[in-house]
């Protein structure tokens, strides 16, 4: 079938008229107009795929976007993989945010789901994904879906699947799900039906109960809690109001917000990309944690699962806030796993040891983080550095930035009374195991086959030195389970490269152990730990041929 034909057969099989109307002028236009017939061709190159956080694309019409005739189609094929597995009229509840078009995904997602015989329930408006990532086992529901691109550019959404335990998908049920909607017939002939249910705001309040309730503000006198100075922003998402409702039941003072960044807006127009590890993102909050002179600043993605600190005007790194969390919970006594990510630092593990603490490291992703614990020793914190961290897994079986900014404000209210900040304890923490400095070398590209060739150069020709120390090249594709990933080990240093699965980018996570002496100190030593990832992001770069 030619170009012109596999637009038309998906144009007229399209359910919502506005997207099928643009297929319809892009075929029209094609045989005369070299830019449409690209992007037609764009439009066509294939159906969107199950990544790391399920269905991610761009809104536009056709199967590599996500619009409405791609939604129908994941769902059925949800609803299909879902009654195959034994779950035939089980629960499912359906979360939404705040970007162009999430509502409307929702309750497409809603009508084909009741319309293939489940009991559908919405949550009531565009609330955080933690809240929906709760709702899960909250209802007793066999899955979730969360309409969500999370921290994506403003022209993107999304479609994240949960499962019955309240987690993301792992192998092989991407895979399955996939050839499930593969297998759905035309968009418009996909049955469905209004009878689902509109919930109201108890999971939301049942929620923030059950996070206040998991991290015990309590051990923290109630003066100290008053007493802290929190800035804040939503990045223009959909966190704001549960996390003053966190806060409140908390006992703590109310943050001061970011106002320009406080309401919803799908637009974003305040930052370049609403993600708060991009430059120049965190910038207006910086500025407001200068002028209330805020004890702490906290900035949390747009659909609120991750979370970022600033303190003593600083940005800190998502593995400076992930050994943060785990020092608080391991002086608290949280027995358990302790499990981060192969791409994050390794300051945990230390911690974990001196602590006579289980630690666990797993591929990427929280879906396998998640699933880190065992029967004796379940899961307890995990964390990996793109600033996600589960401080309460028995209550989110996810990355949860809501939990994750009480937990900081609870710690920096604890150092507080003592005279101390965040980066105090990190310094502390430098001369008790060592400074763990890490970083990123990331590139973002166009052309998507770009990545694949960087990878290949890097497995074909990997560095035999680094830092002017020895290295061995691992290739993580030859481990189990399989990563796309090459992992370099020095004495001291490590440096892990692979594909980001949630944008156009490929990702180098470096990391140098620099010891703190008595003579130098921690000053001395953070120089080198600087100059040492300068070093490595400028190796790297020729090794990758960037």
């Amino acid at each position: 079938m030619s170009l012109l034909e596999t637009a038309r057969a998906w144009a007229d099989a399209d359910p919502h008229d506005g997207d099928r109307a643009e297929i319809e002028a892009l075929i029209e236009a094609a045989p005369t107009d070299p830019r449409a017939h690209t992007e037609l061709e764009r439009r066509f190159a294939g159906p969107l795929t199950f990544g790391t956080a399920g269905l991610r694309g761009p809104l536009r019409a056709g199967p590599a976007g996500m619009n409405a005739a791609v939604v129908t189609r994941a769902a059925a094929g949800l609803g299909r993989w879902l009654a195959d597995a034994g779950h035939a009229g089980g629960g499912v509840v359906i979360g939404f945010d705040a970007r162009r078009r999430s509502d409307e995904f929702a309750r497409v997602s809603a009508a084909v789901l009741s319309g293939a015989g489940f009991a559908v329930q919405v949550l009531p408006r565009p609330l955080p994904t933690p809240v929906l990532a709760f709702a899960v086992r909250h209802l007793g529901c066999v899955a979730g879906v969360m309409v969500t691109a999370s921290h994506n550019p403003p022209e993107d959404n999304g479609y994240k699947v949960y499962l019955g335990d309240g987690a993301q998908l792992v192998p092989p049920a991407d895979r399955e799900i996939e050839a499930a909607i593969a297998a759905v017939g035309p968009a418009r002939e996909v049955p469905t039906s209004d009878d689902w249910l509109t919930l109201g705001d108890d999971v939301e309040a049942d929620y923030v109960s059950a996070v206040v309730r998991a991290l015990d503000p309590a051990t923290v006198p109630a003066i100290v809690r008053q007493g802290l100075t929190v800035a804040y922003t939503a990045m223009h998402g959909v966190g704001a109001a549960t996390t003053r409702a966190v806060f409140a039941a908390a006992g703590l003072a109310p943050p001061v917000s970011v106002p320009e960044q406080d309401e919803p807006d799908p637009a974003f127009p305040t930052v370049t990309f609403p993600n708060p590890e991009e430059p120049g993102a965190v910038d207006l909050l910086v500025a407001l944690a200068a002028e209330v002179d805020a004890d702490v600043a906290i900035a949390e993605d747009p659909d609120a699962d991750r979370c970022s600190v600033v303190c003593d005007g600083r940005q800190l790194t998502g593995d400076e806030v992930g050994g943060l969390l785990a020092d608080w919970l391991l002086r608290r006594g949280v027995r358990g796993t302790y499990a981060a990510s192969l791409v994050s630092g390794s300051l945990l593990h230390a911690l974990a040891g001196a602590h006579g603490a289980r630690f666990a490291e797993t591929p990427t992703g929280f879906k396998w983080i998640v699933r880190a614990g065992t029967d004796d020793e379940p899961l307890v914190f995990g964390y990996e550095e793109a600033l996600g961290y589960a401080v309460a897994p028995e209550v989110v079986k996810d990355k949860d930035g809501i939990s994750a900014a009480l937990a900081v404000a609870l710690l920096a209210a604890e150092l507080k009374a003592s005279g101390r900040t965040l980066t105090d304890r990190l310094d502390e923490l430098a001369v008790e195991h060592g400074l763990f400095a890490t970083g990123q070398l990331s590139v973002r590209v166009e052309d998507l086959s770009r990545i694949g060739a960087m990878m290949a150069r890097l497995r074909s020709a990997p560095p035999s030195r680094l830092l002017g120390r020895e290295v061995t090249a691992s290739d993580l594709l030859d481990e189990t389970p399989a990563v796309d990933a090459v992992r370099l080990l020095g004495d001291g240093m490590r440096v892990i490269v692979r594909p980001s699965g949630t944008e156009p980018k490929l990702k180098a996570y470096l990391e140098t152990v620099v010891p703190v002496h008595e003579d130098a100190g921690i000053i001395a030593a953070r120089g080198r730990g600087a100059d040492e990832l300068d070093r490595l992001r400028a190796e790297m770069s020729a090794t990758l041929g960037l």
